[in-house]
């Protein structure tokens, strides 16, 4: 805790430094915290040249805006950084999030003191917006995102063919992805505020 307390007051000091100009305290944080960001965008990405930019552009808004930005903690706002800049590159590139890997990412935020109660309550609004959807349609859905199966596999599985499980996705998908989106975001917002 007392490591954690000196590493966010030294995060403290090289950024009001980063303020003056001092490029040499923006060598240590960027120094400090490269790795980890990319390691953050690529395991999001699975694109090594991706999670690069995202990581550059994510240390180069810092530069570029030293003088205006405030910062109060400065590793949870790199990691805000790297999921808001990734869900800027899937939405431009028409990727979507998994819910398995959302849970998971959910998961791993257990330092938070009330993240375990912020993952309950999203698992239950996501259970229920799941729940909305027809009794095929959760079971198509729930194999693809839960099981991770491939829609040829559940097809194989359920004995339909591949188009009607893609059709049937397609339409799970549509009702729910803004519900998901807004979930995702409000989730987000209080994990990081």
């Amino acid at each position: 805790m007392m490591l954690s307390r000196n590493n966010k007051e030294t995060d403290k000091l090289l950024l009001q430094q980063i303020k003056s100009n001092d490029i040499a305290a923006f060598d240590s944080l960027y120094d400090k915290y490269w790795e980890q960001v990319y390691r953050a965008a690529y395991k999001r990405l699975k694109d090594p040249d991706y999670a690069k930019d995202i990581t550059q552009d994510i240390f180069l808004h810092i530069w570029q805006k030293r003088a205006e930005i405030e910062i109060d903690n400065f590793a949870p706002y790199l990691f805000t950084a790297v999921k808001n800049n990734v869900f800027k590159w899937m939405e431009k590139e028409q990727k979507t999030t998994p819910i398995s890997d959302i849970i998971a990412e959910l998961k791993e935020t257990k330092e938070q003191a009330d993240a375990e109660i912020l993952r309950k309550e999203f698992i239950v609004k996501y259970e229920a917006l799941v729940d909305t959807l027809t009794e095929a349609q959760q079971k198509i859905f729930r194999m693809r995102f839960h099981d991770d199966m491939s829609t040829k596999e559940i097809s194989e599985k359920l004995n339909i063919s591949r188009k009607t499980v893609q059709n049937q996705l397609a339409k799970s998908m549509l009702q729910l992805r803004s519900s998901f989106e807004v979930l995702y975001f409000v989730m987000l917002f209080h994990f990081y505020k």
